[in-house]
């Protein structure tokens, strides 16, 4: 009976040994997996207009932009403007628009169709096209629209503001 008992210890002993006392080792594997889709982000700089000189010298601002995109087959940057409120002052609505544009975007963008001419308030206008399989480079691509307002004598004084709409969307 001693001896069974000694042979059944040491057989239990053994077992919880036996991973590490014979150098067995367990592997498994798995698979990554990811869907990397269309992506567009944008940042814009605050615009400030100043005196383009002279008595009545048109006001000039630019806006600066900063996107990042990544297309499957298309995208765009378009913007779209407000006109100035209060009243009394610059107007987009009237014809000529006292506010005039021209952009500016290098690669890996195209300018817009249009990209320069007097702003048609509500009437959004595209700054950049992108084609096919665009990347922009991951620290973003740069851009900026260049922005003329007519210095009419005939404003009241005052300060006036209208709403600058950018829109980026990649698909």
């Amino acid at each position: 009976m001693k001896r069974r008992i000694t042979i059944a210890f040491l057989g239990m002993a053994l077992a919880g040994l036996a991973p590490a006392a014979f150098g067995q080792t367990a592997t498994g594997t798995t698979a990554l997996a990811v869907t990397v889709g269309a992506e567009a982000s944008l940042q814009l700089s605050t615009t400030a207009f100043v005196n383009g000189g002279g008595t009545f010298g048109d006001f000039t601002g630019t806006t600066s932009l900063t996107y990042k995109i990544r297309t499957k087959s298309t995208g765009s940057i378009t913007v779209q403007v407000a006109d100035f409120t209060p009243s009394g002052g610059p107007t987009i609505a009237g014809s000529p628009s006292a506010l005039s544009y021209s952009c500016s975007v290098p690669s890996p963008a195209t300018a817009g169709a249009g990209c320069s001419g007097q702003a048609v308030a509500a009437t959004a206008f595209t700054v950049a096209s992108f084609g096919p399989n665009t990347h922009s480079v991951k620290a973003g691509d740069t851009g900026s629209v260049a922005w003329t307002l007519a210095n009419d004598p005939t404003y009241a004084t005052g300060t006036y503001s209208a709403l600058v709409t950018f829109t980026i969307s990649a698909s």
